[in-house]
């Protein structure tokens, strides 16, 4: 295995690995359910202590 196989590798599967997680952390950002978790978030700089 020389170094360019492994480049090669690294280029092909590494884009698609880096693009699967890129989408899964779009998903999890605008699943319904963490819409509460996310809107109590935004507002906690905004609370008096």
């Amino acid at each position: 295995m020389t170094h360019l196989d492994v480049a090669n590798f690294a280029e092909s599967w590494g884009l698609l690995l880096l693009f699967s997680m890129f989408v899964i952390a779009i998903a999890y950002a605008f699943w319904p359910t963490n819409k509460k978790k996310f809107t109590k978030a935004a507002s906690r700089p905004l609370e008096e202590e």
